[in-house]
């Protein structure tokens, strides 16, 4: 029996401060994932407490089917999608603002050295463009291509945390993909013919070549 089973072992015999070690192991996993939905800091820190609340809660119900982290992120999105169904709105992923670890802050796109910088601030404004689709995507589309293309999980993980079958789960992400890049499409196009301020003259957003993150891979 490893380290992280002993103390999910004496949590369940509600013990505390066994419990308080797994948040410390798994505090970073959750709150990357509660940013990358949150889309913000206040929101994603309150949306990891609440998760480590609920999984106190249901700790004893907790069967080693899954591993420990796949469960929290399981509770994480869980507890976002009902929120966002009784809000009824869809809040901003945003891809370029940092997050927050105990290390620094940690940015999720990085210029290329030596790049050219007309390139970078292209790519710069296309990110502004795939956050803006994401924005327009429902909860369950987004939790679907996070899970996916950020956070990695394969199809089988993704069927146990959103609760669903394989091929519901192929399904609603292959129609996420199609959403967020027509969305992403129509706002480059419409973009096009207006230049960027203070870019200087004649520079202006291209959608030609634009297939970016892992966001054009239907099917894969």
């Amino acid at each position: 029996m490893d380290a992280v089973e002993v103390l999910i072992k004496k949590s369940q015999n509600d013990d505390l401060a066994a419990f308080e070690q797994l948040v410390g192991l798994y505090q970073n996993r959750v709150y990357s994932l509660s940013y990358q939905l949150a889309g913000n800091h206040a929101d994603a820190q309150d949306l990891a407490q609440e998760v480590f609340i609920k999984a106190y809660l249901a700790i004893k119900g907790f069967r080693r089917e899954a591993d420990f982290g796949t469960w929290l992120h399981r509770i994480t999105v869980n507890l976002w999608l009902n929120l966002k169904r009784k809000q009824n709105t869809v809040p901003l992923v945003s891809l370029d603002e940092p997050v927050q670890t105990p290390e620094g802050e940690v940015y999720r796109e990085v210029a290329a050295a030596g790049g050219n910088p007309e390139q970078y601030v292209e790519d710069r404004e296309f990110g502004d463009c795939v956050r803006a689709a994401l924005d327009e995507l429902s909860a369950d589309h987004r939790a679907a291509l996070i899970l996916r293309d950020i956070e990695g999980y394969s199809y089988e993980e993704m069927a146990a945390i959103l609760n669903c079958s394989l091929g519901t789960v192929k399904s609603r992400l292959n129609r996420a993909r199609q959403l967020l890049r027509q969305k992403v499409e129509l706002i480059v196009r419409e973009a096009e013919d207006e230049p960027r301020a203070g870019a200087g003259a004649g520079v202006q957003v291209k959608a030609k070549g634009k297939e970016r993150r892992g966001y054009s891979k239907a099917g894969k």
